[in-house]
């Protein structure tokens, strides 16, 4: 926008201005008929090819670079999402939150900043809600003024408008990467140390029950996602998500994916619905993106009556917040149920909690790897094999820490040596600066 000496917006600005006109004329047109006949690479080639003779055919007063921006913006407009396709082509780019027309926030490499990134105004942003809605047969209205969805890249879409948002609509995306994290990079990164890595890797193959828990954006989905890849390949697994983020490489997958409401408030299908549905299907292993339910009972029934080596994630803030959010849910579902019968059934069901956190500075890091043990009085006995202490945060915000062994062998080795398994020999002492 053009500003006054004080900096005060007093209009478009002119790149604005022609673009608007530009966009307007092209518009205006165009063939319905076309756009639902031609396939999107055809037509993208012929608007860029419209759009650039119109642009260089008039004496614009703007530079070339603003030609070929004006291209790509407009051409994104139509076919795309408008302005957040540019955001959404960065491959660095993990959440999206539009806090209004002209302030975008992104996240690369844990860190917010400011995008330079803007819609129009407010009827503009919110033109570009309805369109992402619009084609996952949704509608986002006062009388409905919350949405989720799915963006066709598998990107999680959330927007909340008027008058629940007081000051305009707001949009969060949560992107997932084209290439997912392996184990490699994991280490590479910090996350976690290489012997805690090879006991992972070893509890997945003892199929040990496992519950990842953490903060939002801490990274659960992500160390899910590297712990399948220790699944055996012959083994049946079962996914279950809100929105499909899991990538396993195992050939005998089924994945499930709940589904929200339609228009009538009908059709709704549950993480619950789909739990149930996944133990008639003979599975080898059931894995639930995230427990926030009454899924939790019958997660917790299908680990205690032989579906072994299934894991989930919770959203918690250390091992015990985890086990006592767990404890709630299934309370919730059981009322007749004393709490100490809903702790045993926790005990029995979960063999290891591994706890993970991004610290300030915006690294993900496995900061606890604690064992379930049974029952002790009337709480879950618990013990922590591993964890993550932190020193200080350096002058530029980096934090230093280190991962460290407890000294304690977990119980279940018996079940590593059940399998054939070695605990790793350093497990015991490891101590590694970070």
């Amino acid at each position: 926008m053009d500003v006054d000496p004080a900096g005060t917006p007093v209009g478009p600005s002119l790149y604005e201005r022609v673009k608007h006109e530009l966009h307007t004329e092209l518009v205006t047109s165009l063939d319905p008929s076309v756009l639902r006949t031609t396939s999107r690479p055809e037509l993208e080639a012929q608007l860029r090819l419209r759009l650039a003779t119109t642009v260089h055919s008039r004496e614009l007063p703007i530079t070339r670079s603003e030609q070929e921006r004006i291209v790509d913006e407009i051409v994104d407009e139509i076919l795309g999402l408008g302005p957040l396709e540019r955001l959404l082509r960065a491959t660095d780019t993990t959440d999206i939150l539009v806090n209004g027309p002209n302030t975008i926030y992104v996240e690369r490499g844990g860190h917010l900043e400011l995008s330079d990134v803007h819609f129009r105004d407010e009827e503009h942003l919110r033109n570009v809600i309805d369109r992402i809605v619009s084609r996952v047969g949704r509608r986002i209205d006062e009388s409905m003024p919350m949405v989720d969805a799915r963006l066709a890249d598998g990107s999680r879409f959330h927007a909340i408008i008027p008058p629940l948002a007081l000051d305009g609509a707001s949009v969060s995306i949560r992107r997932f990467g084209v290439n997912p994290i392996r184990r490699e990079d994991l280490l590479r990164l910090g996350s976690i140390p290489e012997a805690a890595m090879r006991l992972l890797d070893g509890c997945v193959r003892a199929k040990l029950n496992i519950l990842v828990s953490g903060g939002t954006g801490s990274g659960k989905t992500t160390l899910l996602n590297v712990l399948t890849a220790s699944i055996p390949k012959d083994e049946r697994v079962i996914t279950i998500e809100d929105a499909a983020e899991l990538r396993l490489q195992q050939p005998h997958v089924v994945r499930l994916e709940t589904r929200p409401p339609n228009l009538e408030g009908a059709g709704e299908v549950t993480t619950r619905d789909l739990v149930r549905t996944a133990l008639r299907m003979r599975p080898d292993r059931i894995l639930v993106g995230e427990i926030r339910g009454l899924e939790a009972i019958d997660m917790l029934q299908a680990m205690n009556t032989g579906h072994e080596g299934s894991i989930s994630t919770i959203h918690a803030n250390s091992p015990r917040h985890a086990l006592s959010r767990l404890e709630t849910m299934v309370g919730l579902g059981m009322g007749n149920i004393p709490s100490s019968a809903i702790r045993e059934m926790i005990a029995e069901a979960i063999d290891l909690v591994i706890q993970v956190n991004r610290n300030s500075d915006g690294h993900r890091r496995v900061t606890s790897l604690t064992e379930i043990t049974g029952i002790s009085g009337n709480i879950i006995a618990t013990q922590e094999v591993f964890r993550f202490h932190q020193r200080t945060v350096e002058t530029d915000g980096r934090v230093r820490g280190t991962f460290e062994s407890t000294g304690v062998r977990p119980d279940f080795a018996a079940r590593f040596s059940a399998c054939g398994l070695d605990l790793p020999a350093e497990l015991l002492s490891i101590h590694e600066e970070v």
